[in-house]
């Protein structure tokens, strides 16, 4: 196992983080980010050389600290995110201030803090953008405003370096815990076979980060084939 790349997943807790870490687990060391730390051990406990990697990804001083022990990255997974929705009207700023803080400044800090390591290794990074990162339907702004906004960083940042490979991939409506509170506040029924799974989005990923060397996958669309 030591002779593996390693990746780091946040949001590896559940949804398409958890299904991430699984896919990567044949091919990968793996550091499983996120907030519950028994939830990542669990899960660690079930991969071949996984192991917790628990941090508040909002907290530029632990993640500093957390960041401190990488020599070399191969991967680095930016799966965590939320989704507080409303219109411009009724969001609040606090709902503003959440999407921007997890969606995008908690994966900028993480990702400038982890650049050397990324160097080293001529790494890749992934970023699960979202449709709403392409489309600002109505009642969802704040939250397409940083999915929107994490897009630009993703192009700079592959731009700027040209020793990496920067890969946003924009899945579609995903059967989540995230979607279903999301149906659930449309006020519709929730029917999981019209999403996309997370394991789908997961295996998009891998093809981005196994792609041969001559190629750098940018951009990812992904469609659930059911209507939504």
């Amino acid at each position: 196992m030591a002779d593996l790349p390693l990746a780091l997943v946040t949001g590896a807790t559940r949804g398409i983080g958890a299904a991430t870490a699984r896919a990567l687990a044949p091919t990968h060391r793996l550091l499983l980010g996120g907030r519950d730390a028994d939830a990542l051990g669990e899960l660690a406990g079930t991969l071949p050389g996984a192991r917790a990697w628990p941090v508040e990804l909002t907290d530029a001083e632990a993640l500093e600290a957390a960041t401190a022990e990488f020599g070399e990255l191969d991967v680095l997974v930016h799966s965590a995110g939320v989704a507080r929705l409303g219109t411009v009207e009724t969001a609040t700023d606090a709902d503003w201030r959440a999407n921007f803080e997890v969606n995008v400044l908690a994966v900028v800090t993480l990702t400038r803090q982890l650049l050397p390591a990324l160097r080293a290794a001529k790494g890749h990074v992934v970023v699960i953008n979202s449709g709403a990162g392409h489309n600002a339907r109505p009642g969802w702004g704040p939250y397409a405003a940083s999915k929107f906004a994490v897009r630009a960083f993703a192009d700079a940042l592959r731009d700027e370096e040209s020793t990496l490979r920067v890969t946003s991939i924009y899945p579609g409506r995903t059967d989540t815990e995230m979607q279903q509170a999301i149906i659930a506040d449309e006020g519709r029924s929730y029917e999981p076979e019209r999403f996309l799974r997370p394991e789908s989005v997961a295996a998009a990923v891998v093809a981005a980060v196994s792609a041969t060397g001559d190629a750098h996958p940018t951009d990812v669309t992904l469609r659930p084939r059911g209507l939504v």
